[in-house]
């Protein structure tokens, strides 16, 4: 960690407290909805996909906000303070209603701080380590995401109900906003000194442009990770031990996120990206067709959470690499909204279709959706490998 800044590594740090708090939380969350509120998969849909919205819309605005000289560290400890005082809260939920509020307010908050902190961390650092950089944030993320199950795993076993566990997220959530309030320093470096210029899409790198408009796309083709929950429990994953595969998964997510994200500083970002997105459409067709029993239920849960985390830091690279030195932040916002906004649709569609014509049909749709998506990155991107320059 010697050669990465300390803002990287406190945001790292972070970022693992938080995914504690936030995954002991999560993978129960779709059981919570379904089997305990009564909700069905559309319901399901709604919460993950107007959340999901709602966080990306913010992202633009804080990320323009960042650019303009308001301080990117307390628009940080600022929405990770709102997350972590949201999320507990769901343990006394009396309705699916009570559930979307709260889900609402938790990506409110990860809204402020996402696209500043994304920011922060590419201004702090060298275009040569930038991939090194994301993919070690997202390996300490999918970390705490490992072990938040497994400690609502352990929750459970003792005999703690849902509700409690999702209580317990609280002591996590205070550690985190402790560290951030004593350990983020802002350097003065990353700071502008007047207002940057108006953003202007003509200008802007054809490489980012293409993973842009792309995302969107792919969001729109995402499975929400609450419905391989519901099909792993159709397939035989009881309650219990759900936060068990869930925490394999954060695992797998772990060990493929830094070596993808260095890989992309040695052989382009573009490649990495395709390869990632290719493996994405080859899961999501054997979802559909495969039996859903036994190992097939663990091996394919797992080869799709390697998929997700394969381009996660590389994409964030990419656009730190070629978005204007003074409107990176709304660069990244311009990237989670166009996310998010899509995953809205893209989660109820999934959901409705799943309810109205079979867990097959959304999976297949998922996947065709996701071809087009990474037809559009390499049109868009024309003929730019991404490689450092």
């Amino acid at each position: 960690m010697r050669f990465l800044p300390r803002t990287v590594i406190i945001l790292g740090l972070v970022s693992f407290l938080n995914d504690i708090a936030s995954e002991m939380i999560t993978p129960l969350l779709p059981l919570f909805l379904t089997v305990t509120l009564g909700a069905g998969p559309a319901i399901v849909g709604l919460v993950e996909g107007l959340a999901e919205a709602t966080a990306s819309i913010l992202k633009l605005v804080s990320g323009w906000l960042a650019d303009r000289g308001w301080n990117a560290r307390k628009l940080i400890v600022g929405g990770y303070t709102v997350s972590n005082t949201a999320r507990p809260l769901i343990g006394f939920a009396l309705g699916w209603g009570w559930v979307l509020m709260l889900r609402f307010l938790d990506r409110v908050g990860k809204g402020i701080r996402t696209a500043p902190r994304d920011a922060l961390i590419a201004s702090s650092t060298h275009k040569h380590m930038r991939g090194r950089a994301f993919g070690f944030q997202r390996t300490l993320d999918h970390s705490g995401a490992m072990l938040g199950p497994l400690l609502a795993f352990g929750l459970l076993h003792w005999g703690m109900t849902m509700e409690h566990v999702f209580m317990a997220a609280i002591i996590p959530g205070v550690a985190l906003i402790l560290l951030l309030v004593f350990g983020l320093k802002m350097s003065s470096r990353v700071k502008p000194e007047h207002p940057p210029a108006r953003l202007h899409w003509k200008g802007l790198d054809a490489r980012i442009k293409g993973l842009v408009m792309a995302s969107g796309g792919l969001a729109l083709a995402t499975t929400p990770e609450a419905f391989l929950v519901l099909w792993a429990n159709q397939g035989g994953i009881t309650v219990t031990w759900v936060p068990l595969l869930w925490a394999a998964a954060s695992g797998v997510k772990a060990l493929v996120s830094g070596p993808a994200g260095a890989l992309s500083d040695r052989f382009g970002r573009l490649p990495i990206v395709s390869i990632g997105w290719t493996a994405r459409v080859l899961l999501l067709i054997a979802f559909a067709w495969l039996p859903d029993d036994g190992m097939v239920v663990w091996a394919l849960f797992l080869g799709y959470a390697a998929a997700l985390s394969f381009t996660e830091g590389t994409e964030r690279a990419l656009l730190g690499d070629f978005a204007p030195a003074k409107q990176k932040g709304t660069v990244f916002g311009l990237y989670h909204l166009l996310g998010g906004i899509m995953a809205l649709p893209g989660a109820v569609l999934f959901g409705i279709v799943w309810q109205w014509l079979g867990m097959s049909s959304a999976f297949a749709m998922a996947a065709i959706l996701t071809t087009i998506a990474a037809i559009t990155l390499r049109v868009l991107a024309g003929g730019n490998s991404g490689r450092k320059q």
